[in-house]
């Protein structure tokens, strides 16, 4: 660990970023740019005390899931979150394997999305960072570890998971499902994919049959139902970012200005709050 060179490292980056960069009000009184260091801890979550350590070249040298943190919180490109984690005495994640580092295009779009419903989902059907209004739509995604990380996974293993689509809508989610991890398990039968389809080839019946049907290419169309616990059901378009570079899927939920729909996702900011 180079404790000088990685403080340096994140005090240059913290003073580059100004708080609109990462959905944050710039307020009336500061006086300087750059983003403060509660900030970036908040944004890392982690507390002010540990992160101000760091900077000041004290304290215990931060984990992979810390310097991670920061890589998210800095808006840090691959480059740079490579060189932090030297910094930082960690070995370089590997980028084939390793899918929860958002670019910062990507993470730029999401910080102005705080009054809307958005989340970024990894190529495996991880969701690896909502917004608060997608919190209050769909839950907390991120809380998942292990295979359940996966949306696919869940599906089938977890009933709760379905709740949020109409009952009759199930058998289509399931095939459609399915085809997205044939699609990812084409590309690398060996990696996380085979891990959940062997998984689930174990554990879920139904999984099995539609798995032996080799159905591919099916895709939802920009229009769902979703069944919210508060506010009954909603018709919303679900429009797709894809960051090829990343393999990664910006969703954006919104709603027919005027409709019913559109009024509940008015009423979302109320539950978000």
């Amino acid at each position: 660990m180079d404790r000088a060179q990685l403080a340096d490292f994140l005090r240059t980056r913290r003073e580059a970023l100004q708080p609109e960069d990462v959905g944050l009000p710039r307020g009336a009184r500061r006086r300087t740019g750059g983003l403060r260091r509660e900030e970036v801890a908040a944004l890392a979550g982690m507390s002010a005390d540990y992160y101000g350590r760091i900077e000041q070249q004290r304290g215990p040298a931060p984990s992979e899931q810390m310097l991670a943190a920061l890589a998210r919180a800095l808006h840090l490109g691959l480059e740079e979150r490579d060189h932090l984690f030297r910094l930082g005495g960690h070995p370089v994640p590997q980028r084939v394997f390793r899918d929860d580092h958002i670019s910062p295009g990507v993470m730029r779009i999401l910080d102005r999305l705080d009054d809307t419903p958005a989340m970024i989902i990894s190529r495996y059907g991880e969701t690896l960072l909502q917004t608060r209004m997608a919190v209050a739509l769909v839950g907390d995604e991120t809380r998942f570890t292990g295979l359940a990380r996966s949306a696919w996974y869940r599906w089938f293993t977890d009933p709760a998971s379905r709740r949020i689509y109409p009952e009759d809508h199930h058998p289509r989610h399931s095939r459609i499902l399915t085809a997205q991890l044939r699609a990812a398990y084409a590309l690398a039968p060996d990696g996380r994919a085979g891990e959940i389809v062997d998984a689930l080839l174990a554990a879920s019946p139904e999984f099995a049959a539609i798995w032996a049907g080799h159905e591919v290419g099916l895709a939802y169309t920009d229009r769902k139902i979703l069944i919210h616990p508060e506010l009954g059901e909603l018709d919303l378009y679900c429009q797709n970012l894809h960051d090829p570079g990343q393999m990664q899927t910006l969703l954006v939920f919104t709603a027919v200005p005027g409709s019913a729909s559109h009024e509940k996702l008015q009423l979302l900011a109320a539950v978000a709050a």
